[in-house]
């Protein structure tokens, strides 16, 4: 269950409350927090922009050139591509230097030559799940309304500012698959009791009964059916609010209909469902069990072939929906809609289950039809629909509910007494404590010497005996506050801060790649602490060294390291791997009164081979892509390989200018790897050695990505290989960051698994094979898909990279 925070505010007070601590205290009272997710986290620099001027673009067929208003003084020039940009609508813009979904960040560039500020994002591109993005704009952009201000922050027009809250629903606890069994909770846990706003609902003098007839063959099957005639419905899209709510609950806007009874279904836990009268094909409903091989086509236009286990909801003669499951196709609301009747039952929970399971059809309405719902609720929720149908459709709501069933919900009374409860928990809780738990609660109750008549009210179905009232006492009282019994002896209480945690698992992954823990001296020649220095900076003198090696502080880790090889050659041990974890020292002036700022480093050096010549194997030397691939797991372990990137460089001298590359951070260089260059390894009696040092202070302090577990997929992979004849300059990482821009979302994995130069290639160019991996994880992929994917690799890879496809 996904709980908005906003939402959750409209019925009780929590402005003192924070999401993190509202999530503390549900999961220390029983209901489980699984997370909290602020769907704006991450992004910024996205505003609402008007689109002024949308030209078709001069050498493009399906770009455009867009003269975007931002807010500012002058008109912003973007480039945009999809399909449904047109001039007078309002869209989401991201502002160059702005990061989107997925840590990308956006730059000024130009597009087939015309210049690009920015981006028109779609909502995919903030970070929605295609399942949840109105079909209208899934395959373009967003429109915003158009009411939106200009210049502003997109966030707060799309409720991407909220807080969402995931619950873990235990079975027991379906009264909280609502947002009003979640008020009453939390309104619990804080003492307060929800106010929930009156839905009017306002009938007209045409009575429902005169349009339809209700009945059920088995009232064991749906204790409780009804239905409500609204005529005069505009079937549209939703207004905003409605479908910002929907989709941070992760439920795709339809219309407003549609859309009404989802948002019923969230409010009270209540599903419905509305047909299109007209095309029920009678007046008249009956709900019984399906017949052997009768069929149905559903809603997803799949032919469903029932049996006496089904419940279905018919016409009098065939089947128009699965009751409780899904809906049918032929009576579906569409843009014709003129009519609609209004369901909301009660089903048999078993016979629920068994044909959600026959059919794998897992709904949001299944899952609570099958746990329980509250039965006091029925004809409220119903009468609410009814009412925003007529409020956001435009209407009538014909007089009374046309009823089949009817369920008359009681409440329960259990007696317990306030010795039973202490006995239990082992508390002395008094009488005025328990009221005040019970009040809390929401439950009626008669108090006698310690006796309590307690009376719970049908939205908590799930409390039927003793034990359950204690186990409710228990929660809101607090199981912090339970007696327990520590563990006698002596304990230490401490824990590590961010970056000890951090530099510890920089150490254990280092070490896990066969790299082992260096300490060098911090003090070190002025010669050796100015090498592979990638700041300007003074040295740090002492006055009084003890040797004229040990006269300054160190600038560098490397210097060191490659000392601890030498030390190591020397004594032929040939295969070493070091790492250290230090401090550098860093001056602006030579002022020996000033302090020098003091920088964390890591320092990496192997030399040697990987392996060693044995009856199996060749020996195979430790080279650039050795070291490169221990970064790589590095980056891979603190979940910043997305915000990595290296670039060739000559600007450390002490490094051979072929074989060295600066590692970026975000576009900031945070430090540089490659071979050590031959003059500087003969300096200190060196074989074939390859270093690295970073920033690790800088590295540490970086927001890492979140890690995000995904399903494996039920359908298949794609692999698709391709030969490209590029620019002997032209690096791996241009050609995969071009291939993922242009490959689109199935692409989930680039290899590259050939590199050729030589006979029958000009001595300029070298001939590099990828194999392409797609997948979409909510359908099997098509030839067509895929088809398309690579030829707007091949269209972009030819003119961006002027390469050539072999």
């Amino acid at each position: 269950m996904l709980v908005s925070y906003k939402w959750l505010n409209d019925y009780l007070d929590l402005s003192e409350i924070s999401p993190n601590e509202l999530a503390d205290k549900m999961s220390v009272t029983g209901i489980e927090v699984e997370g909290i997710e602020v769907p704006a986290a991450g992004l910024k620099k996205i505003v609402v922009g008007e689109v002024k001027e949308c030209v078709p673009h001069p050498d493009s067929d399906h770009l455009s050139i867009c003269q975007v208003d931002i807010g500012e003084s002058e008109l912003s020039q973007i480039v945009c591509g999809a399909p449904n940009i047109k001039s007078g609508i309002k869209v989401i813009v991201a502002l160059p230097g702005s990061r989107i979904a997925g840590n990308v960040k956006i730059k000024k560039g130009k597009m087939r030559g015309q210049q690009s500020n920015g981006m028109i994002c779609s909502l995919q591109e903030l970070g929605y799940s295609d399942s949840v993005i109105p079909k209208e704009y899934a395959e373009g952009i967003y429109y915003l309304p158009t009411d939106a201000e200009v210049g502003k922050e997109v966030f707060p027009y799309l409720d991407m500012d909220d807080a969402i809250i995931e619950l873990s629903i235990t079975p027991n606890r379906a009264d909280a698959l609502s947002m009003r069994g979640v008020a009453y909770e939390v309104g619990a846990i804080y003492r307060q009791t929800p106010k929930f706003e009156t839905i009017q609902l306002n009938e007209s003098a045409v009575k429902a009964a005169d349009k339809i007839k209700v009945s059920v063959e088995n009232q064991e099957d749906a204790p409780a059916y009804q239905i409500r005639i609204i005529e005069n419905v505009t079937i549209a899209p939703s207004p905003q609010w409605l479908q910002n709510r929907l989709m941070n609950e992760g439920i795709r806007p339809i219309n407003n209909v549609v859309d009404i009874t989802n948002y019923i279904l969230l409010l009270f836990g209540q599903p419905l469902h509305a047909f299109d009268y007209q095309k029920l094909g009678s007046q008249e409903i009956v709900v019984r069990r399906g017949k052997p091989q009768e069929t149905l086509v559903t809603l997803d236009g799949e032919t469903r072939t029932l049996d006496d286990k089904n419940i279905v909801i018919t016409n009098g003669k065939e089947p128009v929906a699965l009751a409780g499951v899904m809906g049918g196709l032929d009576s579906e609301i569409t843009q014709d809609t003129t009519t609609v009747a209004l369901e909301a039952a009660l089903f048999d929970p078993l016979a629920i289950r068994l044909t959600s399971k026959k059919f794998n059809l897992r709904s949001e309405s299944s899952s609570r039809f099958e746990k329980g719902i509250n039965q006091a609720a029925i004809a409220e929720a119903c009468d609410a629909a009814a009412a925003m149908i007529a409020e956001l459709a435009g209407g009538t709501v014909l007089q009374g509910a046309v009823k089949g069933a009817e369920v008359t919900p009681k409440d329960v009374q259990v007696t317990i007494t306030l010795d039973r409860i202490n006995r239990y928990l082992g508390t002395q809780i008094t009488i005025g404590e328990a009221n005040e738990i019970f009040d809390a609660l929401g439950f009626g109750y008669q108090e006698n010497e310690g006796t309590y008549q307690v009376v719970v009210p049908p939205r908590r179905w799930d409390i039927q005996i003793e034990a359950d009232i204690i186990e409710e006492v228990a929660r809101i009282y607090g199981y912090d506050r339970l007696p327990s019994t520590l563990p006698s002896g002596e304990t230490v209480a401490g824990s590590l801060t961010k970056e000890q945690r951090l530099t510890r698992k920089v150490r254990t992954l280092l070490e896990g790649n066969g790299v082992s823990e260096a300490i060098s001296y911090a003090l070190t020649t002025e010669e050796k602490a100015r090498q592979f220095c990638w700041l300007e900076s003074q040295v740090t003198r002492l006055d009084w060294p003890m040797t004229e090696e040990r006269g300054v502080l160190r600038m560098n880790l490397l210097s060191g390291l490659l000392d601890d090889i030498a030390y190591n050659l020397a004594r032929k041990n040939a295969n070493v791997a070091l790492y250290e974890v230090g401090r550098v020292f860093y001056k602006t002036s030579d002022d020996p009164r000033e302090l020098p700022t003091e920088n964390n480093h890591l320092g990496l050096a192997i030399t040697g081979a990987i392996t060693e010549k044995d009856w199996q194997e060749a020996e195979q030397k430790v080279d650039f892509y050795h070291i490169k691939g221990i970064l790589e797991n590095l980056f891979a372990g603190l979940s910043l390989t997305d915000q990595i990137t290296y670039e060739k460089t000559t600007a450390i001298k002490e490094l051979h200018p072929g074989r060295a590359a600066a590692i970026l951070l975000q576009d900031e260089v945070i430090g540089y790897l490659g071979q050590v260059h031959p003059s500087t390894a003969k300096a200190y009696d060196l074989t074939e050695t390859y270093v690295a040092e970073l920033d690790l202070d800088r590295l540490l302090a970086t927001e890492n990505a979140a890690l995000i577990y995904q399903a494996v997929s039920k359908f298949p992979s794609v692999n698709r290989d391709i030969a490209l004849l590029v620019d002997e300059k032209t690096s791996n990482q241009t050609i995969l960051q071009t291939i993922e821009q242009a490959a689109g979302r199935f692409l989930t994995d680039i290899h590259l698994f050939d590199v050729y130069q030589g006979k029958n290639i000009d001595s300029n160019k070298k001939s590099m094979a990828y194999r392409l991996t797609f997948a979409n994880p909510e359908a099997t992929l098509t030839d067509e898909e895929i088809n398309q994917a690579m030829s707007k690799i091949t269209r972009v890879l030819e003119e961006s990279l002027q390469v050539e496809i072999r």
